[in-house]
């Protein structure tokens, strides 16, 4: 089950077509994927969450997202529909409701792009080149995601949370029985043969390309 959200590039400008990002969230892994639009129209979007669905290294059973226009249309849920997708949404104006993607919303998206605009075609196939190469690669094989196991109130103010050990999403994964073994083999030959240096070296200097264009 995923959790999706979009974030937009406008540097604070609303107005005009610009481009946004797809965020989407494994909950129990947190495998993610992001993959860039520009505007939000819902052909575009279903299009995007197709795209993904292809590439993911387990079967999707159901997605989750805010109350946007972007995802609440019937385009949405013919897919849904036609995939065999359970489909939620969250409460209106309640985040926590999303929380997984939210968390990913600033880590995996603005912390690389920032605050800026972009706005052209030229950007847009820069930022999926990014998003759907080096990037997915770094976040899913080499970024450690720790998980809430307990939650304690103290004096009905301070909540106390317990986390499990970090894992990468990678890791959890593997460690799942649900994932087939060849699915699992396909996952640690492609593990093996990254190497981090580069993979770090590679967003950087695409990141710089794309704030440069």
């Amino acid at each position: 089950f995923m959790e999706m959200d979009t974030v937009a590039h406008n540097g604070g400008d609303p107005n005009g077509e610009f481009i946004f990002s797809l965020d989407l969230v494994e909950i129990f892994s947190g495998w993610s994927e992001q993959f860039g639009i520009l505007g939000k129209g819902r052909k575009v979007v279903v299009k995007a969450v197709d795209n993904i669905k292809q590439q993911i290294p387990f079967s999707l059973k159901g997605l989750d997202s805010d109350t946007g226009s972007e995802f609440i249309n019937w385009h949405m849920v013919g897919y849904c529909e036609m995939n065999k997708l359970s489909f939620t949404r969250s409460r209106p104006d309640r985040k926590n409701d999303n929380a997984y993607v939210e968390q990913k919303n600033y880590t995996h998206i603005r912390q690389w792009l920032g605050y800026r605009r972009y706005d052209t075609q030229k950007q847009l196939k820069m930022i999926n080149d990014l998003y759907r190469n080096e990037l997915r690669l770094f976040n899913n094989f080499f970024r450690p995601v720790m998980k809430i196991k307990s939650k304690e109130k103290i004096n009905n103010s301070v909540c106390k949370k317990k986390y499990d050990t970090a894992q990468t999403p990678y890791q959890r994964l593997m460690n799942c029985k649900a994932i087939a073994k060849e699915k699992k083999q396909e996952l640690k030959t492609l593990y093996l043969s990254l190497n981090l240096v580069q993979l770090k070296k590679a967003i950087n200097e695409k990141i710089q390309k794309i704030k440069n264009s």
